[in-house]
């Protein structure tokens, strides 16, 4: 991915790998979202050690709080990567987390969007479209399946 000076925004963040391995490759700015206060803990501990200066940290839930770290990201002008990953304890038999995922990914605009990436269950099939997002490449690891969207082609 062309990740370098474009933000990345790690929704369900847990550890925050996939944000800070985004900023070893040169994102310019990651937002982390972490409801789980073990997680935050350990989130903030990693991004101590790393680039705390090109790092922001929102605890609580991430459904409350995507629109507040939206408008901060849009106003950075910059194309931004967005990764949703719901916590692996709640997938089983909570396809409402995937439906509230999806209502948010249709909030996101494709002047602002990159990349939206989403870590679901295997045996969940994503729509091909979520609002000006069209569905460009799956990928299968086992139990987990990762599924790429664009902006759509005009």
């Amino acid at each position: 991915f062309e990740i370098i000076e474009k933000n990345f925004v790690e929704v369900f963040a847990g550890s925050g790998s996939v944000g800070l391995e985004a900023l070893s490759r040169g994102a310019s700015h990651c937002y982390f979202m972490e409801y789980n206060k073990t997680a935050f803990r350990c989130l903030e501990s990693n991004i101590k050690n790393t680039d705390p200066d090109r790092c922001s940290t929102f605890y609580g839930d991430s459904f409350e709080n995507f629109a507040n770290v939206y408008r901060i990201v849009k106003k950075t002008g910059r194309k931004t990567y967005f990764y949703f990953d719901p916590p692996f304890s709640t997938r089983d038999g909570m396809d409402d987390i995937y439906d509230k995922t999806v209502s948010l990914i249709k909030s996101i605009e494709p002047e602002i969007c990159e990349m939206v990436t989403v870590e679901h269950m295997t045996n969940l099939d994503m729509p091909k479209e979520i609002g000006q997002l069209e569905l460009v490449k799956r990928k299968k690891f086992g139990r987990s399946t990762m599924s790429y969207y664009r902006p759509k082609s005009t």
